[in-house]
């Protein structure tokens, strides 16, 4: 089981004894910590990303995705995994968020819940 949690640019993170921010730990990385991978498919097909991990320890990251168009467009990511993963596979796991995303969408739409439809069970 592989998990990926979004969290906020100023996640708390303790590297090598030192207290820091994530945006702080991938902004030290510099340009060769970074490569360029496909998250999955999209709307408009493969959404490529620049992607940096730090490893945290042996089964937990910190995973930073970065917008090729926009290279100040970041998203950071809690990574944790039952056993070494590499950096391919915590892309592929953070990429299935979007489909996920998708499908919560529709649901909105296609049943009401974005107009607090179903508050109640006599809603349905």
């Amino acid at each position: 089981m592989n998990y990926v949690l979004a969290v906020s640019c100023d996640h708390p993170l303790v590297l090598a004894g030192v207290k820091t921010r994530a945006d702080e730990a991938f902004a030290a990385l510099g340009a060769e910590g970074w490569q360029r991978y496909s998250c999955g498919e999209g709307a408009k097909g493969r959404r490529f990303y620049d992607w940096a991990w730090i490893p945290l320890n042996g089964t937990e990251w910190m995973l930073a995705r970065r917008s090729i168009s926009d290279p100040s467009e970041l998203a950071f990511y809690r990574c944790w995994a039952t056993r070494p993963v590499g950096l391919p596979e915590l892309v592929r796991v953070a990429g299935s968020r979007w489909s996920i995303e998708e499908v919560f969408q529709a649901t909105k739409n296609e049943v009401g819940l974005d107009h607090y439809q179903v508050r109640k069970y006599i809603a349905w």
